[in-house]
């Protein structure tokens, strides 16, 4: 019996973690379908290029207005019902730009579309905080190669048929499989056991957090939302930056790579359009890995190596005077900024909940959004090579904070993922101190004078799991 107690629970949260999977890269395929079509939306709506990008804007006004809000909803409600929900409207709203003749109409619908987007983002990604809580394993990068699959995917289906298919057909059947994925993956979210304790606010216990990390509110632990201390909006912000920086990088890339390999290189248009695959590509199989480099190396070395690979392969890749080295260190930046992020957004959730990856989220995709737009700006001022080379100034930035930011999870100054050479005495796995949720306990046993064994560890763990 202990052992198919125990065999229960694994079984659940595979399930869980499965379901969770098909979400991220529905969400990659839906929002890349989308995108290759909007060439034949600017045609039938009869918009300029500038009218275009004003109604493109309704994307991230909508994103960003509702991630901000997200995170406050997840924590009443729950974050996979939130998922759900925005995984629907996600579906209905993709097909709504096929439907609109003017560029106001198509600016209007983006807005719901663009709602839909941010609202999923922030739900599932409050999700996956709580599963690798759950799972003791760092398995957040999975999710986002789920994401970056889906996209490719999405993309190329999207490119095979556009030719054969109107964008009101395509768009259809893209509401239709997206509809059909979430009645399928959708009922294992809501029926999954609980992953983790609450606090009784309504927002999952976050491991890493400690109880003075937390005020409670005038309405008592049992009843209003919970604030926040000082320090701990201020770190979730420095997360929230790292996001930033290396979602800058992706946007810059997306926009502008294809065009200085063709213009400042003299790439065939074929070659440069395959610049952006191969970073996305390097992207993807860097993610697939990340779990592994996180159990090996930690999560702030691998934010560090990961800002250094990135910072080095985006000054090969801009100033290289040759095409294929050029393509070589886009392939390089992918690998580097593949974890980054979803690592950032992990740390911000496990010390704030979804309040935490709201913040994270809001601006990681803000610096997705400001990427474009500066290289723009400084390729006028300077040259594009110049400006490009912005990507790897930006990443060194995120290796630099995430370096000073190693002891945020527990306020202590010592990482520790750094510990692991200091306590490999038997007395702290590599486990406990890849996953966050004894770092209270090694910080109140340096200061009880005393260390404990892995067995009290865990037991005191299972304690701070119960709910408040």
């Amino acid at each position: 019996m202990p052992l198919l107690n125990k065999l229960a629970p694994s079984r659940s949260l595979a399930r869980l973690r499965i379901a969770l999977t098909v979400f991220f890269a529905l969400d990659g395929f839906l929002f890349a379908g989308w995108v290759v079509r909007i060439p034949a939306i600017k045609e039938q709506t009869g918009a300029s290029a500038g009218d275009l990008g004003l109604a493109l804007l309704g994307v991230s006004a909508g994103a960003v207005v509702t991630m901000t809000l997200t995170g406050r909803l997840c924590a009443r409600f729950g974050s996979r019902p939130l998922t759900v929900a925005a995984a629907v409207l996600l579906s209905l709203g993709i097909a709504l730009p096929a439907q609109t003749h003017s560029p106001l109409a198509l600016g209007l619908v983006l807005l719901v579309f663009g709602a839909a987007y941010g609202g999923i983002n922030v739900a599932m990604n409050s999700a996956a905080v709580d599963l690798v809580a759950a799972l003791r394993r760092p398995v957040m990068p999975g999710f986002h190669a789920a994401f970056s699959l889906g996209g490719m995917i999405g993309a190329g289906l999207g490119g095979l048929v556009a030719a054969g298919l109107s964008p009101a057909s395509h768009l259809l059947v893209l509401t239709a499989t997206g509809l059909v994925v979430t009645a399928a993956a959708g009922p294992v979210l809501l029926r999954s056991p609980s992953t983790t304790g609450h606090d009784g606010t309504g927002r999952a216990a976050s491991p890493g957090t400690r109880a003075d990390e937390r005020t409670a509110s005038p309405d008592g632990p049992a009843g209003g939302p919970e604030r926040l201390s000082r320090r701990t909006r201020r770190l979730v912000v420095v997360f929230g930056v790292i996001a930033l920086c290396t979602a800058y990088g992706e946007g810059a890339l997306a926009d502008w790579g294809a065009l200085h390999l063709e213009q400042d290189l003299g790439a065939h248009a074929g070659v440069a359009a395959a610049g952006y695959s191969l970073f996305a590509l390097a992207m993807t199989a860097g993610r697939l890995s990340g779990t592994t480099m996180l159990e090996r190396l930690g999560q702030t070395r691998t934010l560090v190596a990961g800002g250094v690979t990135a910072a080095a392969g985006m000054l090969l890749g801009s100033l290289a005077p040759t095409v294929w080295l050029a393509l070589l260190g886009f392939a390089v930046t992918g690998l580097g900024l593949a974890n980054i992020f979803p690592v950032a957004v992990a740390r911000a959730g496990a010390l704030a909940g979804p309040r935490g990856v709201a913040t994270a989220s809001t601006l990681g995709y803000g610096g997705m959004l400001l990427g474009p737009p500066a290289i723009g700006f400084l390729a006028d001022w300077f040259s594009l090579p110049m400006a490009l080379t912005t990507v790897a100034a930006l990443a060194a930035v995120a290796a630099v904070i995430g370096y000073a930011a190693r002891g945020a999870a527990d306020g202590n100054t010592i990482d520790r993922n750094t510990m692991d050479e200091d306590t490999m005495d038997g007395d702290t796995t590599v486990e406990d101190t890849m996953d966050g949720d004894t770092t209270a306990l090694v910080t109140a046993a340096e200061r009880g004078g005393e260390r404990r064994s892995p067995a009290g560890r865990a037991s005191e763990q299972r304690c701070r799991a119960e709910p408040r």
